[in-house]
């Protein structure tokens, strides 16, 4: 009985790893790193990042949010400390995203205090 249970959770495991490969599969992140001015203020990077917290609340085209800030010992990243990764279903709901009423607002709020930033889009593979 032991061995029939174990079986089938395990058989339900995989069933659902490839379930979420399949779906994550399908997903296009689109990656952002920000540099901030050195006469960036704490709080003025605090607005920032709050209102790009917002955004998947306010844009429904985006499937997936996460962010973090920069902690690798390498130090390689000039400068860029604020990465944040936006997942969406395809090119067109990104496309869409960037010229989004909410989006561009966004830009507005980061722009004063931003000297740098990086995009990258990929395929998850």
């Amino acid at each position: 009985m032991k061995k029939m249970m174990i079986l089938c959770l395990l058989a339900c495991l995989s069933i659902s790893a490839v379930t979420a490969q399949k779906a994550y599969a399908k997903a296009l992140r689109h990656i952002v790193l920000f540099k901030f001015k050195d006469s960036a203020s704490a709080a003025g990077i605090k607005t920032v990042e709050d209102a790009f917290l917002l955004l998947p609340k306010k844009i429904k085209l985006i499937k997936g949010f996460e962010w973090g800030l920069n902690n690798s010992p390498e130090k390689l990243n000039e400068g860029l400390t604020h990465c944040y990764t936006v997942t969406f279903a395809s090119e067109k709901d990104r496309d869409n995203y960037l010229v989004h009423p909410e989006h561009k607002a966004f830009v507005k709020i980061l722009q004063p205090y931003l000297d740098k930033a990086l995009v990258v889009d990929y395929w998850v593979k």
